[in-house]
């Protein structure tokens, strides 16, 4: 592959499109559509990134038996989708601020403690170059509804037994499912 350039075709809010040029091995010229987060990409180079632009929350309770996940209408696909409490990391913050920030805003949520945090991921990779960290820990306090006026969010406890029945019924973001299906399984 052979890189040619990228063109800014549109700029959102939140997402601005590209097309991406490039050559293929045999020579083919070829154009990749895709969307970010950075709304200023000229380079090959740039279309890595270098951090984060969204926290992803994989909370369980205190002791362990319960694992966090929301409900979310999701407009892109006009449904509900289970997904981890996730959320953009705001300018100054660090990963840690912005998944105290998120948990709290999503579910109303008190972070106790971060046990790890997943490097660097992909969150659409076959679409867009947006990336995120999963922050794994625990959380405590009364679920409340979520303060935004832009997402419709029911967030909800579930045992293992309660995972495996859900992903057999319901639609999932993939790298919750995912997650979730292993996290079930021990």
């Amino acid at each position: 592959m052979k890189f040619r350039g990228i063109d800014k075709k549109s700029e959102g809010k939140f997402i601005t499109r590209y097309d991406i040029q490039y050559e293929t091995e045999d020579g083919q010229p070829k154009t990749y559509e895709m969307i970010s987060r950075n709304k200023d990409i000229e380079t090959y180079e740039e279309l890595h990134g270098n951090k984060p632009d969204a926290v992803v929350l994989i909370m369980t309770s205190e002791d362990g038996e319960r694992i966090l996940i929301n409900k979310e209408f999701r407009m892109a696909c006009g449904y509900w989708v289970y997904n981890f409490p996730a959320g953009l990391i705001d300018p100054g913050e660090d990963a840690e601020t912005a998944a105290a920030r998120e948990l709290r805003e999503e579910t109303g949520l008190e972070l106790v403690s971060i046990e790890d945090i997943i490097g660097l991921s992909y969150s659409a990779v076959g679409f867009s170059n947006e990336m995120n960290v999963c922050v794994v820990g625990t959380c405590k306090g009364d679920i409340q509804m979520s303060d935004s006026q832009f997402e419709e969010i029911e967030a909800a406890w579930y045992t293992k037994s309660e995972v495996r029945e859900l992903l057999k019924t319901v639609r999932f973001a993939a790298r919750t499912q995912a997650y979730l299906y292993m996290w079930s399984k021990e």
